[in-house]
């Protein structure tokens, strides 16, 4: 079962220093690097994967597709466990729109974000339970309230400027399955679960074959997700020494976004720096990289209304094109820049290991399964070159 906990979306409340989870965290990654430490001249056939990427990259919702395409799945009791998490997104993000409202009817033009005293009196109680630690259980009578809150023309002009305000991916899924989540025997469906905000603490594994356990036609792999934020972070390197290749995870859609943590810092720009920094980790000399950009599906709407040159990365990008080309050339144009990014960063005694680069969609299970198939394929590849056997 995934250790988990809800994503905080940039404004809620922060654990205490020594909290009880803080030292059960610390266990289980104390416990996880001596399983590691065991296992390494055991299983020299297991594969070692290890997920990284800034947070909100996508990256928790790729480890949840490999356990529903290469796993059993979710049991009923795992799904169960989504519920709070999913009701918490909810109120979470209601939150975020009703407060957004009120932030931006300070700006001249508010007419179009101004609330009738209803909507007011709605927005405040759900804004309470938002703020909460205990978030209730959501009731037909709450997810109504949240309905009427969300078609209210001056939140859906908020809505229309989330990128401004940390709304998530996952708004309009949700708000448009209110009903369904509030009934009182509600039990979540795998798509929910992979819409479900969540923050990855420590460290949390699977092990998988791509093409069916221990079959000689593919690897065997241990895939290690780790937390993106930056808080995290620290918790990564000295784990992983000798894994067989890392998967990086970088949401191309969010190139006009700032951090849950800092919201002076530009998303992409932060990632830009992140996969530098991991690409120059010694550790990681003779590593193969595959390079996921991730949240295509999101991009590709984006960026005809975007432009991408608002991050300063990619400030140099000029349009040449209209409607899917313009989306293709854009897509080509960063994807460039992180392979240059690849190369200036990668050491002369380095540069025979692995690097490839691939187009996902996180939520997309038929195109992370394709991908991971090829990764699959790379890696095989691979370990019989070294073996001398290509």
């Amino acid at each position: 079962m995934l250790c988990a906990v809800i994503e905080n979306m940039g404004s809620l409340c922060s654990k205490q220093r020594h909290s009880p989870a803080d030292f059960e965290e610390n266990a289980q990654t104390a416990e996880i690097e001596r399983r590691i430490e065991l296992e390494t001249k055991a299983e020299k056939h297991i594969q070692k994967l290890l997920l990284l990427g800034a947070g909100e990259s996508g990256k928790s919702t790729i480890f949840k597709q490999i356990k529903l395409l290469f796993q059993t799945g979710f049991n009923e009791a795992e799904l169960k466990s989504y519920i709070t998490v999913i009701h918490a997104n909810v109120y979470q993000i209601i939150k975020i729109l009703y407060d957004g409202a009120k932030e931006l009817a300070q700006e001249e033009d508010s007419s179009k974000y101004a609330l009738s005293d209803e909507i007011k009196e709605i927005g405040e109680k759900l804004s309470g339970i938002g703020g909460r630690l205990d978030y209730p259980r959501l009731t037909n009578e709450l997810a109504q309230e949240i309905e009427t809150l969300w078609k209210d023309e001056a939140i859906q002009e908020t809505y229309s400027r989330g990128n401004e305000l940390q709304v998530p991916d996952c708004t309009l899924y949700f708000m448009e399955n209110l009903q369904r989540l509030a009934v009182a025997d509600y039990i979540p469906t795998k798509e929910d679960v992979l819409y479900a905000r969540i923050r990855t603490t420590g460290v949390v594994e699977i092990q998988f074959s791509p093409v069916g356990e221990n079959k000689k036609s593919g690897e065997v792999y241990r895939l290690f997700d780790v937390g993106g934020q930056r808080n995290e972070r620290r918790k990564w390197i000295h784990l992983f020494e000798g894994v067989t290749a890392v998967i990086f995870c970088a949401a191309v859609s969010e190139y006009d976004q700032t951090l849950f943590e800092d919201e002076n810092r530009n998303r992409l720009m932060e990632t830009r720096e992140l996969f530098e920094w991991v690409l120059k980790q010694p550790c990681f000399e003779k590593t193969s990289f595959m390079l996921f950009l991730n949240k295509f599906d999101i991009f590709e709407k984006k960026v005809l209304d975007v432009p991408l040159n608002v991050c300063d990365w990619f400030k140099d990008y000029q349009p040449v094109y209209s409607g899917k080309q313009e989306v293709e050339h854009a897509y080509e144009f960063v994807k460039k820049k992180f392979e240059e990014l690849y190369f200036q960063s990668t050491a002369p005694h380095c540069v025979d290991r692995v690097f490839k680069i691939y187009r996902t969609t996180a939520l997309d299970q038929k195109l992370v399964k394709k991908t991971f198939k090829l990764v699959d394929e790379t890696l095989r590849r691979r370990n019989l070159f070294e073996a001398g056997l290509l």
